[in-house]
């Protein structure tokens, strides 16, 4: 089973509230604040962005969120290096992170179990 394309950008930030912001100057719109620091927005049909606070002293990172099906149907391929298996997030679905061949890190998302 190969994924869906991409289906989300995971960035952290500093300041929650002016990446908001930033986006929607852009043309995004909320499509929820989760009370904690983070949300999500969209813009038309394509991938949306969830954005998520961190503290200033962890460095932010970007992720390429890649959509799967089902979790338990994904077989990756050797050439993938999973550096952790589909578990279960908070959000409610099941995340797996794998790493291409130039370190960047990916994650594949897929519904969570029913």
């Amino acid at each position: 089973m190969s994924t869906n394309g991409v289906e989300a950008v995971f960035l952290e930030t500093h300041n929650w509230g002016r990446a908001a912001k930033f986006f929607q100057a852009l043309g995004y719109t909320l499509e929820f604040d989760t009370g904690h620091g983070s949300g999500q927005l969209r813009n038309g049909d394509g991938p949306y962005v969830f954005i998520a606070e961190v503290p200033e002293d962890q460095p932010v990172g970007t992720r390429v969120v890649l959509g799967v099906a089902d979790a338990d149907g994904f077989d990756a391929d050797d050439v993938v290096e999973v550096v952790t298996p589909f578990a279960p997030t908070h959000w409610g679905t099941r995340e797996m992170v794998v790493r291409d061949p130039d370190g960047r890190l990916w994650s594949l998302q897929a519904p969570g179990a029913p």
